[in-house]
C-alpha cells in the first residue's frame, strides 16, 4: 500500500585545484647576485583557524509514509517543510526523514539503532498507524513504542511522541488505540501531540485518493501542528545520555 522514502544522499565536497604558470622573457639574461640583509624581519605566523561553529541541533523523524510523504517529493513532507521554515527565521537545525512506507511499531524499532548512533537532539515517534490498521494486539504497540522512547532517552535524545488514531469502524479497539498514546506519554514523562493528522485525516480535499495520505496541502497543515512542539524542545537544555542502555 506504501512506497519505500528515497534514502537521503549526501554531497561530497571536492577541493578545487589551480596551477601558477609564468612567461619567458626575450631580454637578455641578467645573472643575480644575493644581496645580504640586516636584521631580517621574522616570518609571519599564520593566523590561527576559526573555531568551528557548534553543530545545528539533529531531529530525527521515525515514521512511516504519512512521513515519508508517500505520493508527494521529498521536500513535500512534513519534516522538510519544518527543516526550511525554521532556517529561513534563522533558527538551526538538521532534520532526518525516517519516515518508512508500511512500517510499524516493531519495524521502528529494528532500525532504531542505526538513528540513534547519528546522536539525535529529538527524536519524533510518529508510528502506529501501520499497526492500528491491521489491528495488530495493543499490548505489542505498547511495548514497541515504550522500548523506543526508552532507547532514544538512553541515548540523550529528547522524546517527541505524535498520537495516532484509527477509523472508528474498527470498533473497541479503535478506542484503545487512541488511548494508549496519552497513557505513554504520562507514564514516561514525554510530550504528546494527541494527533498527527489533526485537521487533515478524513477531509477529502486534504488528501490523496486513497483517503489516507495527505495532499502537499494536508502536509503543511501537518508541519503548521507539529512545529511549535519541536521548537518548544529545540529550546530546551540537551539532554545527557545514559551510561549504558539497561
Amino acid at each position: 500500500m506504501w512506497r519505500k522514502l528515497p534514502t537521503l544522499t549526501l554531497a561530497l565536497l571536492i577541493p578545487a585545484l589551480s596551477a601558477c604558470g609564468g612567461q619567458v622573457s626575450d631580454s637578455p639574461r641578467v645573472e643575480a647576485r644575493a644581496v645580504p640583509v640586516s636584521n631580517p624581519a621574522p616570518a609571519a605566523r599564520p593566523a590561527p583557524a576559526p573555531a568551528p561553529a557548534a553543530s545545528a541541533p539533529l531531529v530525527v523523524f521515525l515514521g512511516d509514509s504519512l512521513t515519508a510523504g508517500l505520493g508527494l517529493d521529498e521536500n513535500q513532507a512534513y519534516p522538510a517543510l519544518i527543516e526550511s521554515q525554521l532556517k529561513a527565521e534563522g533558527t538551526p537545525v538538521r532534520v532526518i526523514n525516517a519516515g518508512v512506507s508500511g512500517d510499524t511499531t516493531a519495524g521502528g524499532l529494528s532500525r532504531l539503532n542505526w538513528l540513534l548512533n547519528q546522536h539525535p537532539d529529538v527524536v519524533i515517534v510518529a508510528l502506529g498507524a501501520n499497526d492500528g490498521l491491521r489491528a495488530l494486539p495493543i499490548a505489542e504497540v505498547d511495548t514497541n513504542l515504550r522500548e523506543i522512547i526508552r532507547r532514544s532517552q538512553a541515548a540523550g535524545a529528547r522524546v517527541l511522541l505524535l498520537g495516532m488514531r484509527i477509523p472508528p469502524n474498527y470498533g473497541p479497539y479503535a478506542d484503545q488505540f487512541a488511548a494508549l498514546y496519552p497513557k505513554i506519554a504520562k507514564d514516561l514523562n514525554v510530550p504528546l501531540m494527541p494527533f498527527l493528522l489533526e485537521g487533515v485525516g478524513g477531509i477529502r480535499s486534504l488528501n490523496q485518493s486513497d483517503g489516507i495520505h495527505p495532499t502537499a496541502k494536508g502536509q503543511e497543515i501537518v508541519a503548521k501542528n507539529v512545529r511549535p512542539y519541536l521548537e518548544k524542545m529545540l529550546a530546551e537544555a540537551p539532554v545527557k545520555a545514559a551510561a549504558a542502555v539497561r
